[in-house]
């Protein structure tokens, strides 16, 4: 029996062995695997619970729309927290410059061109994303240069920005908004088709393999160690894999009956007897999402900009000490954040087809957990754009899910508050667990 038990104790470290040689030629994130693990046990419970309806082309594309809008958001969240500073008022900024954008189209531009005029939806997107530059100023400015804690800044905000959007229009909803403008929404006409999916596809596929290609080289030229090339290899495979399954799922849902068949007269396209297919494809509002999250992970990852939210958010004295304006830096993050909460602004207000006052209620609550749910640390210095966007997924993950498990709105929120306190709580422990 000692023997079998010595032999099963050189297994498990063999084991063990083999996962940590793994782990260190692909430098794959262990947080991050460990989150796609949990949702992939998310969803998969979910399908079971709900007779099969979650992983279904459908849900899966309905849920990258419904996650669009906090996933913007979450990409401006990290750089705020990863400066040790917080936003209590994203959700009321979008839904105050929601509205704005709302009364833009549908009241102001008409009288003087009319109804869905081809400039229209950028005239509004520009005064939308002015607007909230302009409050991500004001909140920055505050905090930067008064001194008044982002805690509190955004506290105001949040009640402040939720009543003027009361007040621009007195309470009422503002619809419908212009044809083009709602494409940012998603829905039957705003995604791209089947064709141009596959093209994003193989274009994101090439993207991919480049940045594992170039890479390499810049490891090469300064002298740093290289991963295996069978690391690289099966880096590039999976994330392939990853992406074209991913467009194989949303060329699976096809349009409505009734749309497709507008569709086909429209186009001169016979009408087969069992019924056109015609696939939706990505949809608009998730491509606005990923080249965010494209963007931003440049501006932190390769920009001095970024190296410097890093060492603020590492050691605030020291970066002040080393010459770095922090009080700019603080307020370009904010400003950024009142940009991106006005692109979701844009997406949310587009996918209702209205400007209502209930837009980006409780928002913040879901940016905040998707960012720390994605590793992103309450103490400052470590955040990724991709784990928070991810973690967005997977709040939205949990909504989707309970919504069709006929769960009521207030058990929701329990289970999302009850999500972010266990996050925090495991964050807490690897950070204890990585510094012992």
């Amino acid at each position: 029996m000692a023997d079998l038990a010595a032999a099963q104790d050189r297994a498990a470290a063999a084991q063990g062995g083999i996962v940590s040689r793994f782990l260190k030629a692909t430098e794959l994130d262990v947080r991050m695997l460990g989150m796609l693990f949990a949702m992939a046990i998310i969803w998969l419970g979910f399908h079971i619970l709900s007779g099969g309806l979650f992983l279904t082309p459908r849900n899966l594309w309905n849920l990258s729309v419904q996650s669009a809008s906090v996933a913007i958001m979450s990409a401006g969240m990290v750089l705020i927290i990863v400066t040790r500073n917080i936003d209590l008022s994203v959700g009321s900024v979008l839904g105050f410059v929601g509205m704005i954008m709302g009364v833009t189209q549908a009241e102001l531009l008409p009288s003087l061109w009319g109804f869905d005029h081809p400039a229209t939806w950028i005239v509004t997107l520009a005064a939308g994303l002015g607007v909230g530059a302009l409050i991500g100023a004001l909140h920055g400015y505050v905090i930067a240069h008064l001194g008044v804690p982002a805690f509190i800044v955004t506290l105001g905000g949040l009640l402040v920005w939720r009543g003027a959007a009361w007040w621009v229009t007195s309470g009422r909803t503002v619809a419908p908004l212009d044809s083009t403008f709602r494409l940012m929404g998603g829905g039957a006409n705003g995604a791209i088709g089947a064709t141009w999916s596959w093209i994003v596809g193989v274009l994101a596929c090439v993207a991919l393999v480049l940045l594992l290609l170039n890479g390499r080289r810049q490891r090469r030229r300064f002298n740093f160690p290289l991963r295996p090339l069978w690391a690289e290899v099966l880096l590039g495979a999976i994330g392939s894999a990853l992406i074209l399954g991913a467009v194989a799922v949303v060329n699976a849902y096809p349009l409505p009956p009734a749309i497709a068949r507008r569709y086909a007269e429209e186009h001169g396209i016979p009408i087969p007897d069992g019924g056109l297919f015609i696939s939706h494809g990505i949809a608009i509002p998730v491509l606005m999402a990923i080249g965010v999250g494209v963007v931003v992970t440049f501006l932190a990852r390769r920009t001095r900009f970024g190296r410097y939210v890093f060492a603020i958010g590492g050691n605030p004295e020291a970066a002040e000490l080393a010459g770095i304006n922090t009080r700019w830096i603080i307020m370009k993050i904010f400003i950024l954040m009142g940009i991106l909460a006005a692109i979701s602004a844009a997406v949310s207000s587009a996918r209702l087809n209205a400007a209502t006052n209930a837009m980006g209620t409780l928002d913040e609550l879901l940016v905040i957990a998707a960012a720390v749910i994605g590793g992103t640390s309450l103490s400052g210095g470590v955040g990724t754009i991709a784990g928070a966007m991810i973690g967005a997924v997977l709040m939205q993950s949990i909504a989707t899910g309970m919504i069709l498990l006929g769960v009521d709105t207030p058990l929701q929120n329990i289970v999302v508050g009850i999500v972010l306190v266990i996050a925090v709580w495991l964050d807490t422990m690897y950070r204890k667990r990585v510094k012992g």
